[in-house]
C-alpha cells in the first residue's frame, strides 16, 4: 500500500471543535475535537487532496490549523470568526461503552454557513459531517458533479429535522450512521430491515457503525461486515466514527474507483484508522503514523477476518 497518493479530491464539511472529556482516565480539557478534525487527519494519510470547510472562534489555537496545513490539508475553507469555538463537554462511563453530554456550547458554529470556493465546488468526493441537514443540503447545491457524496447525521436531526434530513438523503449516495441512529431513522429495530427502509430514502449504500462490534455495509441487496480490532488499550472513543469515515473516504480518493470491492477494502481501512484513534485522547492516536504501521494494522484486520471456504 502506498499512501499519500492524490487521485480524487475529497471535500470535508463539518465541525472543528474543542472538547472537555471526563471518564475513567480523568478530566481532559480543551482537547481538539469536531468531526472534520478527525476525518481530515485520517484521510490525509491516503491523499494529499483533502479540503475542510468549517468555522472556528478567535479562541481556537492556531497550532491545530497549522498542523492540518502540514499534513497537506487545504484549510482555506475554515473561517475564523469572533466568538467562542464550538465546545462539547462529555463524560464516559467506566467501561467507555456509553457517554453523557454535560454541555454543548455551539458558539460561532451556531451561525455556520458553508461557502465553497471554486476548487471546493469541483470536489469529486464529498463527506458531510453530522451538521444540520439544511446546511448539508446547501453544500450539495453548491458542489458541481461529485462522483460520491457521503453523509453522517445524528439523533438530534432525526428527531427535530426529519423532513430536511429526508430531502438531503435523496441526494446522498452513502449514509454513515451508528446502529442507534439507524433504528431511529427507520423506526425499525432489526438492522437488516432498517437498512432496507433507509436505502429506499435515497442512498445507494448504508454504513452502520457499531463501535467495538465493527461496521456493516448494505448496498445492492448485499451486505458486508467489517470487524473491530480487539485492542489492549482503549482510552478515548470520541472520534472513532469520524476517523473511520476519514480512513474510508481517504482510501477511496487514493484508490480512484468506487467499485464494490474497493468500497469493502475502504471499510477495513476505515476500521484501521478508527482503531488507532481510540488508543489515545483527541487526535493523538492519528498523529505520526507511518505507512508500515497502517499496513501492519490492515494486515492484522485481514488475518482477523480470514477463514477458509469449505464444502460440506
Amino acid at each position: 500500500m502506498h499512501v499519500r497518493s492524490a487521485h480524487r479530491s475529497l471535500l470535508v464539511v463539518g465541525s472543528v471543535a474543542l472538547d472537555d472529556i471526563d471518564g475513567p482516565f480523568g478530566l481532559h480539557r480543551d482537547l481538539l475535537g469536531g468531526s472534520a478534525s478527525f476525518i481530515a487527519r485520517a484521510a490525509a494519510y491516503f491523499t494529499r487532496n483533502v479540503a475542510v470547510v468549517g468555522v472556528i472562534g478567535d479562541d481556537f489555537p492556531q497550532r491545530h490549523v497549522d498542523e492540518m496545513v502540514g499534513l497537506g490539508v487545504d484549510v482555506s475553507g475554515i473561517g475564523r470568526t469572533p466568538g467562542e469555538t464550538f465546545h462539547w463537554v462529555g463524560r464516559y462511563a467506566p467501561d467507555l461503552a456509553t457517554r453523557e453530554t454535560l454541555d454543548t456550547r455551539l458558539g460561532v458554529f451556531a451561525q455556520f454557513q458553508p461557502k465553497l470556493n471554486d476548487a471546493h465546488r469541483d470536489a469529486q468526493l464529498v463527506l458531510l459531517g453530522n451538521i444540520d441537514p439544511a446546511l448539508q443540503l446547501d453544500v450539495l447545491r453548491q458542489v458541481r458533479a461529485p462522483s460520491l457524496v457521503a453523509a453522517d447525521t445524528m439523533n438530534l436531526w432525526i428527531d427535530i429535522k426529519r423532513d430536511e434530513l429526508c430531502r438531503t438523503l435523496a441526494r446522498v449516495h452513502t449514509l454513515m450512521i451508528n446502529d442507534e441512529e439507524a433504528r431511529q431513522l427507520a423506526e425499525e429495530h432489526n438492522l437488516r430491515r432498517a437498512a432496507a427502509k433507509i436505502l429506499k430514502m435515497g442512498p445507494t449504500s448504508l454504513i452502520i457503525k457499531r463501535g467495538d462490534a465493527g461496521a456493516l455495509l448494505f448496498h445492492g441487496g448485499g451486505a458486508f461486515a467489517a470487524p473491530a480490532m480487539p485492542l489492549a488499550e482503549v482510552v478515548d472513543p470520541t472520534g472513532a466514527g469520524d476517523s473511520f469515515a476519514g480512513g474510508l473516504m481517504g482510501y477511496l480518493a487514493y484508490a480512484g474507483d468506487l467499485s464494490p470491492s474497493t468500497i469493502r477494502t475502504a471499510m477495513i481501512m476505515g476500521s484501521v484508522m478508527g482503531s488507532f484513534a481510540v488508543e489515545k485522547f483527541s487526535v493523538d492516536g492519528l498523529r505520526g503514523l507511518t505507512t508500515a504501521q497502517i499496513q501492519q494494522r490492515f494486515d492484522d484486520f485481514a488475518e482477523l477476518a480470514h477463514f477458509e471456504r469449505v464444502r460440506l
